[in-house]
């Protein structure tokens, strides 16, 4: 299956029936969903491999009733993705989905005002329900998911709070300046940080830090 945009030719949408923009940077997972919502819920999806792909979908179609965004795909910047697309294309009902992200994300995005949050290690079947609640205007977040007690990461405890906070700009591509600027620290401080947390976690340098807290699902 190929990725479907507006000028692709898109199938012709069925009365009363559902259209979702997938947005995730991982193929087998964004083709997967979308056969699930195509022959399981009779609904149309568009997929998109990045923020900046939705975003040139977006541009010439807002046509959608439901926005599926993943947490970790390029351009997100975390919720930052969420809110913007939120404010620049208010008609779709946006929802995150991810593999990685923890209650205490959940929680935020739909503080956000996030239509939903789906874990994607919900079943297929589980997915198209989800979307079509979200579709008939509820806000869907799983209560196994919400309720469950969260065991401390085991990289997050080998590190301070303000290491953490160093290593979680450094998944944003920030440099040491910026990271300076955020934090209210100075630079020769998030050095410090920088070669204390390297040491901790095994890494040789900020490209490999980033890999391994993203690989390790700690942001």
């Amino acid at each position: 299956m190929t990725d479907q945009n507006a000028d692709s030719g898109r199938p012709a949408r069925a009365l009363a029936g559902c259209r979702v923009l997938i947005a995730d940077d991982h193929d087998l997972f964004r083709e997967t969903l979308s056969l699930y919502l195509q022959i399981e819920g009779k609904m149309e999806a568009v997929l998109a491999g990045s923020l900046s792909e939705a975003r040139e979908i977006l541009d010439r179609d807002t046509d959608f009733d439901v926005v599926l965004l993943d947490y970790m795909m390029p351009g997100m910047t975390g919720l930052d993705g969420l809110v913007a697309l939120q404010s620049d294309y208010p008609g779709p009902r946006y929802a995150i989905i991810s593999g990685t992200a923890s209650r205490e994300i959940a929680e935020e995005a739909l503080a956000c005002g996030a239509a939903g949050f789906l874990p994607k290690t919900l079943s297929a079947r589980t997915l198209v329900n989800a979307v079509r609640f979200i579709e008939m205007g509820e806000q869907y977040a799983p209560l196994e998911f919400m309720r469950a007690e969260e065991a401390p990461h085991p990289l997050a405890e080998q590190l301070s709070q303000r290491e953490m906070e160093v290593l979680r700009c450094l998944t944003e591509g920030k440099s040491n300046k910026e990271i300076a600027r955020d934090l209210d620290i100075r630079e020769p401080t998030v050095k410090l940080h920088l070669k204390t947390l390297f040491r901790k976690i095994g890494a040789s340098n900020r490209t490999i830090a980033a890999m391994i807290a993203r690989e390790q699902g700690l942001f």
